[in-house]
């Protein structure tokens, strides 16, 4: 099978280029987590259903409001909910584990869902300094992203069980995997995960060029950076094994809803959360009530006009032609959706408001 019928998504009904669906399992107040993940259950299967080409999780940690601190395991659980849809992370943070139970990981979940599964990594901590720190068991948390290339390289040899002889772990192998293969009696899925590189500014996007692989760039909070970053991704690229031609998707926040004025309300509420979490604060998403009873100083407001600048809401027909925008502007060859708002039932509507806005069927 050829590794980039893995990576290259179909453009379905009216979209400029395929659509996905990145899901941070937000929790609003008042909502527990059992009801966040239920709704991530929800928006797959609408997802698949629907003509969403993949569905990725983030990993994130110590965020009271955001309940994906571990992928896989909501991977694996959205694995035995869908049929068709590709699922992944958007990202598994590599700095934070080891890259062996990475490849164990997602060998596993490519067991469980053959020939359906992404790898989307990052080198960012997906937290503060003290959390990354206790996951990572030190405080010399630069030289973790600065191995990063490293680490990769060690991940994908575990993923293709190919140390060359003599290396230290020439004799370790990532189980399920291909060592399955050439045991006794063994046969193996000819499927391996392919890696995606995440960033929110060059270093990984001069990465992914370099070693020929799919790019996701974190539009969503990185605005000012995607076209550099995409320049610089396209620039770079090398064909190779994985890829002839550059393939970049952008991750894009946005929000239909049946009526503008109840958009304009969960951005509001979305980006007080976003205030405290920079601020030091994190907590739930407030509700919209929260949201508007709050008292914004002017460092603060000048934050939320600068943030919300960059969220796409209103009407399905406004959100329509800010993504159709987007994409004509930047040249991603794919736009992955996050939903963010205090309501699950509020994210779910809105990516059926999208899917019937491009007449996804």
């Amino acid at each position: 099978m050829d590794p980039r019928d893995d990576i290259r998504g179909e453009r379905k009904g009216s979209a400029p280029v395929p659509l996905s669906v990145l899901d941070l399992v937000t929790v609003g107040a008042g909502r527990t987590a059992t009801e966040a993940l239920r709704t991530s259950v929800d928006i797959a299967g609408l997802a698949e259903n629907r003509g969403y080409h993949r569905y990725w999780v983030a990993e994130h940690h110590s965020m009271p409001g955001v309940a994906s601190s571990s992928p896989a395991v909501i991977l694996a659980h959205l694995a035995a909910h869908t049929r068709r849809i590709r699922l992944g992370s958007g990202g598994v943070m590599l700095p934070n584990h080891a890259p062996l139970v990475i490849a164990e990981q997602f060998g596993t979940l490519e067991a469980m869902a053959p020939g359906r599964v992404d790898l989307g990594l990052g080198r960012a901590p997906g937290t503060d300094g003290a959390t990354a720190a206790a996951l990572r068991r030190t405080d010399r948390l630069n030289e973790g992203a600065d191995d990063f290339p490293q680490q990769l390289a060690e991940l994908t040899r575990f993923l293709d069980d190919d140390f060359p002889d003599g290396h230290p772990y020439a004799r370790i192998h990532a189980v399920p995997g291909p060592v399955q293969a050439t045991s006794p009696g063994g046969v193996q899925s000819p499927h391996r995960p392919p890696i995606w590189l995440l960033g929110s500014s060059g270093f990984s996007a001069r990465l992914a060029g370099v070693l020929g692989l799919p790019f996701a760039f974190a539009h969503h909070f990185s605005a000012q950076n995607t076209i550099p970053a995409l320049d610089l991704y396209r620039e770079s690229f090398k064909p190779s094994a994985v890829l002839d031609a550059p393939y970049a998707l952008i991750g894009v926040s946005a929000l239909a809803t049946d009526e503008e004025k109840e958009a304009r309300r969960q951005v509001m509420a979305a980006a007080l959360n976003m205030v405290r979490l920079r601020t030091g604060r994190p907590g739930l998403v407030p509700t919209p009530e929260e949201a508007e009873a709050y008292e914004f100083s002017a460092m603060e407001r000048e934050f939320v006009d600068s943030w919300n600048s960059n969220v796409i809401h209103g009407t399905a027909d406004q959100v329509r032609t800010g993504l159709d925008d987007l994409a004509k502007r930047t040249g991603a060859d794919e736009l992955m959706i996050t939903a963010n708002a205090h309501s699950g039932e509020l994210r779910l509507r809105s990516y059926e408001l999208i899917a019937d806005a491009y007449d996804l069927r």
